[in-house]
């Protein structure tokens, strides 16, 4: 072959394989909503510079699971659960300046707490519909079950 022959079946197989991962992404995120009870929610996966950090992700509810899905992951598996009966929303907060650039238009950042006294909390954006949603479904849980602290702050 020559040099042109390897750089045309290089790009081939580049694009192959871009349109292989965009396939997966949009079925992945088919088979996802086909689950039920999924919303649009970024997450805060790295907390070491202030404002920044933000991945892009669908949630949605499994049993008393709230699972956190990266939309642009290969995983089916989710990157972060919460149980419902562990986790609790401590705070509430409007985006930063710098924030709003990285989260979806009208999403307001929560911070979430499981039962561990040595987790960290976790910051996820979501809308106010499905906040509302959220707070109701740890309001639902079985007595006993799920809490919604908010901390003023």
């Amino acid at each position: 072959m020559t040099w042109v022959g390897d750089t045309e079946v290089g790009l081939m197989t580049a694009l192959a394989l871009v349109l292989l991962w965009l396939l997966w992404v949009f079925g992945r995120r088919r088979w996802l909503s086909r689950q039920g009870g999924t919303f649009d929610c970024s997450a805060r996966l790295n907390t070491t510079i202030t404002g920044q950090g933000w991945v892009l992700g669908v949630a949605r509810y499994s049993g008393d699971w709230l699972e956190w899905h990266r939309v642009f992951g290969l995983s089916v598996s989710p990157r972060l659960r919460f149980h419902r009966s562990d986790t609790a929303i401590i705070d509430q907060r409007l985006p930063t300046a710098r924030e709003t650039l990285s989260l979806y238009e009208g999403q307001r950042v929560i911070s979430l707490v499981g039962a561990l006294p040595d987790e960290r909390p976790v910051e996820i954006a979501l809308g106010a519909q499905e906040l509302t949603g959220l707070m109701s479904w740890f309001e639902g849980a079985p007595p006993g079950r799920g809490r919604v602290e908010p901390r003023v702050g």
